[in-house]
């Protein structure tokens, strides 16, 4: 059963592989964003480089919307 906190242990378990793969993939967002940092430092007109930057920062957030898209579709 599941208690009133919502969780859901099942969808956590299912999740860690793909987790595993968000993980890698915010690593290399992790890169991309400091890279962008400094391009955006030496050239700060350059507004691709910004998009760059926000992107590698969804990058970084990958795992944490994976478990959370995994856990809300595995029912108690």
């Amino acid at each position: 059963m599941c208690g009133e906190d919502g969780c859901r242990p099942l969808g956590f378990l299912l999740g860690l592989p793909f987790a595993f793969l968000a993980l890698l993939v915010s690593i290399v967002g992790i890169i991309v964003w400091i890279v962008g940092l400094l391009l955006t430092l030496i050239c700060p007109c350059c507004f691709c480089v910004t998009l760059v930057v926000e992107f590698a920062l969804e990058l970084i957030k990958a795992p944490l919307h994976v478990m959370e898209w995994f856990t809300s579709q595995i029912p108690c």
